[in-house]
């Protein structure tokens, strides 16, 4: 299990098993208040009963959009506004990604963690405007690097002064439009000294289509999910929304929240096993 002491505080206090790997799930973007608090309140009760440590994910815009005319988001302050109200309610911390340096305060005085989406994770601005937040940083490995050249981005981010490191890997670019997973990217990535979380939904992307909208391969989650806990993941990035056909970004990709629970059980079975 992860024994980084700042993921102890970034959890609130809440109650887990110390085996089991964490959870960082939500809705890719922020829609609605209605939207974040069915996810949240309903995977927050799976987690306390599955003894899962959760961090709530949304973003409150999305800057990487396939076509010019795809939803990017309600409003920062708006979104982020929703997002503490999830915090808040539920006892849970929250994260959401950042784009530019001068967003990394802005969204720092609303959520617990800042996410530095994979095809920034080279910005040095970005990353140490993110690690002087002081907040707790998840870098995603670019779909461009191996997981051994991650060790780069904790070294800005520890350099800045902040050593509360997440890298998450999220699969490498496989010809124009598919990702596939090296697994060997976990263990390595771990050997930086930093948590590594598995991101079982963006690694299954089929980006660049022609339509303008980015596909997927959800049917995969299971098995991404499976193979990120038998090598040694410490955590797993799960989007997950009631009906991915409408969600306004990354439906194609999405968990549908009712195949959660029993997925998360299987997980924690695994867990067991090879803990």
């Amino acid at each position: 299990m992860f024994n980084n002491q700042f993921m102890q505080t970034l959890l609130k206090g809440q109650q887990y098993n110390p085996d089991n790997f964490f959870l960082i799930a939500g809705p890719c973007v922020v829609e609605s208040e209605a939207l974040l608090d069915e996810v949240a309140g309903k995977v927050s009760a799976i987690c306390k009963r599955l003894e899962i440590p959760y961090v709530f994910k949304s973003s409150y815009r999305k800057a990487n959009r396939t076509s010019a005319g795809s939803f990017t988001g309600i409003g920062d302050t708006e979104a982020l506004t929703l997002l503490k109200g999830v915090s808040d309610k539920y006892g849970l911390p929250t994260v959401s990604d950042i784009h530019t340096a001068p967003e990394a305060a802005m969204a720092a005085a609303y959520v617990d963690m800042l996410q530095i989406p994979a095809f920034l994770c080279r910005q040095t601005d970005l990353l140490i405007a993110a690690a002087e937040t002081g907040k707790v940083v998840n870098v995603k490995k670019g779909q461009f690097l191996s997981g051994a050249s991650m060790k780069f981005a904790v070294e800005k981010i520890k350099g800045a002064g902040n050593d509360q490191v997440l890298l998450t890997e999220r699969g490498t670019t496989f010809g124009y439009q598919d990702l596939v997973v090296d697994y060997r990217n976990i263990p390595v990535m771990r050997e930086t000294g930093v948590p590594v979380v598995m991101d079982c939904t963006h690694s299954l992307q089929q980006p660049n289509q022609t339509s303008g909208v980015t596909g997927g391969n959800p049917r995969m989650i299971e098995t991404i999910a499976k193979a990120a806990i038998a090598t040694g993941a410490d955590g797993l990035f799960i989007e997950t929304h009631p009906n991915p056909s409408v969600a306004k970004s990354d439906g194609a990709n999405m968990l549908q929240l009712d195949l959660l629970e029993a997925l998360l059980e299987k997980l924690v079975r695994i867990r067991k096993a090879v803990v």
